[in-house]
């Protein structure tokens, strides 16, 4: 059965919905800047993330905004927002300041309601997977008097006492090391954390633990007509450190006393930041370990710092934290904050019914951007246009002197060249390229004689090979030099050579195809048929794919090869889409651990 003359396109082989063919790429739309809005008196850009793009760099509020303002301009752009002074106008600003009262307050409000507090093994730091810290329930009330009692023991001179025993190092918000100093009471845990306490949640029918607080929080104005599902209570006696995670909510955090610093992440940094498995439990959380990561583990996670932007908040002030946004909070002695989660129109607007088909889109898109960060990192760019250079006398510099033969055997079959297609004749670094490629498709078929062979006459050559489209998928391009030549090939010469080795080489041409091509060259060379397309008229498209293909015995076997190869490459590209943003590592052979390193 004949095969049609052409290259294989999306209509026939391919989903409609990747609107990719053998490489062909639909154009990516460029992300424009957003304009800047009136409404913002003041932009806290953080220099330090310097590969931050625009967009999505935190802006600094000094008004609280309308519901208009933030509906509009601040939300819909899913970036993070601080605003200055949000909240020093609730009852709780001035009536739970720990430095005036405030923890007497709060105890004669609340003190006999039971809490459930987080106890942490490996504090100051608290990981938020089941296996590394304890849920302990306890009176309010008692855990406001080791507060008092941290205080007291702040208070007191340090000389004439006993010193105390040292405690696991941290940093302050300044950066400087400090010593936490534990209480001596045998009844007093070393560290506990009042950790989304409920004061308001719309998810849960019992009866919320601290609602008698809400009298002394105001409702954000811009967040009325918001869809809240839950408020929340964050309290802490010592320094404590978050671990790195996203909320699948949008998030306003308040701070009411104290001092927190909050280092944020956007979504599309997940790859550096290491999700645990999708599967598992704590899946929002991140698994690189605060203290001491092991980058030989977490490689990636030795940059993650290049995509974070840090702010400090003061009592007072407000983060408006998108739903997605990783983020790892450092709290300062005795912190009071409430948070306020709500539903997003991301979701919202999301149907159930479409599901499946939101989650194809978005793992072509990613698997899409994965390829072209592959093809990046292994060194394809543009196109060198000299790649191949001339000697001053106009000839290819190739520094062989079995070439010149070869060459002569080129130019002697000009004639039926020039006969068989309407393309000029073979510049001199046409016939660099076609020689170093005729030269690589013997070494390389020629060494895999111990494979299943396959005998074919290339210029007086006897090579042997087989295919090797599933076993070179993780090559890239200084370890593949097929690809490698592909790739520096200006599309037209690439085009002149290829109609030079189907009228004269069609077995190396076939053996090419079928043997020598690896999945990253597969993925390669159709993107270069995807310049040639752009760059010839129809006419002379059709004329160079009926040549192309006229060089195999079996056209569909030659499709299908390309295909193969492609689909490889793909293949791979999704794996690495699966272990950076899903965190599933389908080459683990511990696909089920899901244990956070100690």
């Amino acid at each position: 059965m004949r095969v049609r003359w052409r290259k294989v396109t999306e209509s026939s082989v391919c989903a409609p919905e990747t609107r990719k063919v053998l490489g062909t790429q639909t154009g990516r739309r460029n992300k424009q800047k957003e304009k800047r809005n009136s409404f913002d008196l003041n932009r806290n850009r953080n220099r330090n993330s310097s590969s931050m793009e625009e967009s999505l760099r935190i802006r600094k509020y000094e008004q609280v905004p309308t519901a208009k303002d933030f509906d509009s301009l601040i939300e819909p752009r899913n970036a993070p927002a601080v605003f200055v002074g949000c909240i020093k106008r609730w009852r709780a600003f001035s009536h739970w300041n720990t430095s005036n009262g405030g923890l007497d307050y709060l105890q004669a409000r609340v003190g006999s309601f039971m809490v459930e507090a987080m106890m942490s093994r490996s504090a100051p730091v608290f990981y938020g997977d089941l296996g590394s810290h304890e849920r302990v329930p306890l009176p309010f009330s008692t855990f406001i008097d080791y507060c008092k009692k941290r205080m007291e023991i702040q208070s007191k001179p340090r000389q004439g006492l006993n010193p105390p025993s040292p405690g696991p190092q941290t940093h302050d918000l300044a950066g400087t090391v400090t010593e936490h100093v534990y209480l001596t009471l045998e009844d007093v845990p070393e560290q506990i954390y009042l950790a989304q306490v409920p004061i308001m949640n719309s998810d849960r029918e019992e009866r919320v633990q601290l609602e008698t607080l809400r009298e002394d929080i105001e409702m954000p104005s811009f967040l009325e007509a918001k869809e809240l599902s839950s408020i929340n209570l964050w309290m802490n006696n010592a320094q404590a450190r978050s671990s790195t995670h996203y909320d699948p909510h949008h998030n306003l955090l308040c701070i009411v006393s104290g001092r927190k610093q909050v280092v944020l992440w956007p979504p599309s940094a997940s790859p550096s930041l290491y999700p645990r498995p999708i599967y598992g439990e704590a899946s929002n959380h991140s698994s690189v370990a605060l203290e001491n990561p092991d980058y030989s583990i977490y490689p990636r996670a030795e940059c993650s710092m290049d995509l974070a932007q840090k702010v400090i908040l003061e009592a007072g002030d407000a983060l408006f934290i998108p739903e997605g946004w990783f983020h790892q909070v450092d709290s300062d002695d005795l912190t009071i904050a409430i948070n306020f989660w709500w539903r997003s129109n991301i979701m919202s607007s999301m149907l159930e019914h479409m599901d499946a088909y939101y989650l194809r889109r978005i793992l072509r898109r990613l698997i899409d951007k994965e390829m072209d960060q592959l093809l990046l990192k292994s060194g394809m760019g543009k196109t060198s246009t000299c790649a191949y250079k001339l000697t001053n006398s106009g000839q290819a510099d190739h520094g062989d002197d079995n070439y010149s033969q070869m060459l002569k055997g080129v130019y002697l079959k000009e004639k039926r060249l020039q006969e068989g297609s309407t393309l000029l004749d073979l510049e001199p670094a046409a016939v660099q390229v076609l020689h170093d490629l005729v030269s690589l498709v013997h070494n390389n078929v020629g060494a895999n004689q111990d494979q299943q062979p396959l005998s074919v006459s290339i210029n007086d050559y006897e090579l042997r090979g087989s295919n090797k489209c599933g076993e070179r998928v993780n090559a890239d391009l200084k370890d593949d030099p097929i690809a490698k030549a592909l790739s520096d090939v200006e599309p037209q010469i690439l085009q002149h050579v290829f109609l030079a080795m189907a009228h004269n080489f069609p077995r190396t041409l076939e053996a090419f195809i079928l043997h020598a091509l690896s999945p990253i060259g597969a993925e390669v060379l159709t993107r270069k048929f995807d310049e040639m397309d752009q760059q010839t008229l129809e006419e002379d498209r059709s004329r160079f794919y009926e040549v192309f293909y006229s060089a195999f015995d079996d056209q569909s076997a030659a499709m299908h090869s390309i295909l193969k190869g492609k689909e490889s490459f793909t293949q791979q590209a999704f794996k690495s889409v699966l272990d950076k943003f899903v965190g599933v590592n389908l080459e683990s052979s511990k696909l089920g651990s899901d244990e956070m390193p100690s």
